[in-house]
């Protein structure tokens, strides 16, 4: 008697979380994407106006150049956003891997080794997230700010108030020179081709709907099958290693690393992934509309950049842009969820404790007599 209802009530979770999970992904992603290309041609359109030498393969460039380590950190933030999490840690892992890369290059080590030493350092920080949020259950937006410091404070102790310059120079040309027979910089090729493996993972594999599931119902997700800790706890890893890898692109670009290396890009990196469509709710978000969404913020920084914006006004436009991301996806989720609660707060708050139902008279109790029934 005690099965039915366990099994009855995941199977309407998963019916009703896989309303728009059925459809196609172009159908899925049409709606707010066309409203990114809108933006995008608009922003393109604005800059044009502001200077006649805005569309060039300079400006393509330079774009690439200044939003690729940022661009790399959002796609597993994106995963990890569908997951219904959160990981706000990302910019401090990039300057703790630098740092870590920096330090043991000074000191003798092959920077090919120094390198993997980053990667495993990144590996290392998103397992302490795993852990934190996927094991032990603790909430991801708490974690990641307490990682977030921790990280950035292990770099200030591995560097000090150090600045280590001597890498060598013919890595640290990929920040000055386009990947040979394009246009492009080095970070923005490394980009594109995770983004298509990222893609391909969300949209056309099993593992890829494991996490939007995840993200969608979460119980009904276990009762499938999924091992939701699992996923959670895997993407906080590749977390941690993507952002190990845009702290080595970043450290080189810069031909330098400090321990405050990549201080407030995480504000950047959230921004991006929400203004791409991806739900802070989880459970919906699309590879195209952070692509979409990158081309976006690095073309509408450059323009603010080349109109001599100061750095000031340029994180208002963007923290603007991140509560428009916010609003507006997910506003409809939101006004559901508050109509609910409204309709079922005052019932709630109203309804008396529940009593013992009376034991039902039966025919033997009713012949007795009233000195028996006592």
């Amino acid at each position: 008697m005690t099965s039915e209802p366990a099994t009855q009530a995941p199977r309407k979770r998963e019916y009703a979380g896989t309303d728009t999970s059925r459809l196609p992904v172009w159908q899925r992603a049409l709606r707010w994407e066309t409203g990114l290309v809108v933006v995008l041609v608009a922003t393109l359109i604005f800059g044009t106006v502001r200077s006649s030498d805005f569309l060039n393969s300079t400006t393509g460039f330079y774009i690439g150049l200044n939003m690729g380590e940022i661009a790399i950190m959002a796609l597993p933030l994106m995963l990890i956003v569908i997951t219904a999490e959160i990981d706000l840690s990302v910019a401090s892992m990039l300057g703790l891997s630098g740092a870590v890369m920096g330090q043991l290059h000074s000191q003798g080590w092959p920077i090919g080794l120094a390198m993997v030493a980053a990667l495993v350092v990144g590996a290392l920080g998103g397992a302490l997230n795993g852990v934190l949020v996927a094991r032990l259950g603790l909430p991801s937006i708490a974690v990641t700010i307490g990682t977030l410091t921790l990280f950035r404070g292990l770099a200030e102790i591995v560097l000090g108030a150090r600045t280590i310059t001597d890498f060598p120079a013919s890595l640290t040309n990929i920040g000055v020179v386009p990947v040979p027979g394009t246009q492009l910089s080095y970070s923005t090729v490394i980009f594109l081709v995770l983004a298509i493996i990222f893609g391909v993972v969300l949209h056309a594999t099993r593992a890829g709907r494991a996490i939007v599931a995840t993200g969608l119902a979460p119980e009904a997700a276990q009762f499938a099958g999924i091992r939701v800790n699992r996923v959670k706890f895997g993407l906080f890893v590749l977390s941690g290693v993507m952002c190990a890898l845009a702290g080595i692109l970043f450290t080189l670009k810069n031909a330098s690393v400090s321990y405050d290396a990549g201080t407030g890009l995480e504000l950047n990196v959230v921004a991006i992934v929400l203004f791409g469509g991806v739900s802070i709710f989880g459970g919906r978000g699309t590879v195209i509309g952070v692509v979409l969404s990158v081309v976006i913020f690095g073309t509408l920084q450059q323009v603010l950049t080349q109109m001599q914006v100061q750095p000031e006004v340029q994180n208002i436009i963007i923290g603007g842009l991140l509560l428009v991301s916010v609003v507006l996806p997910n506003g409809g989720e939101a006004v559901r969820r508050l109509r609910a609660r409204l309709r079922t707060g005052p019932h709630l708050a109203r309804a008396p404790r529940t009593q013992r139902p009376a034991r039902p008279v039966s025919s033997s109790d009713s012949s007795m007599k009233p000195e028996e029934k006592k």
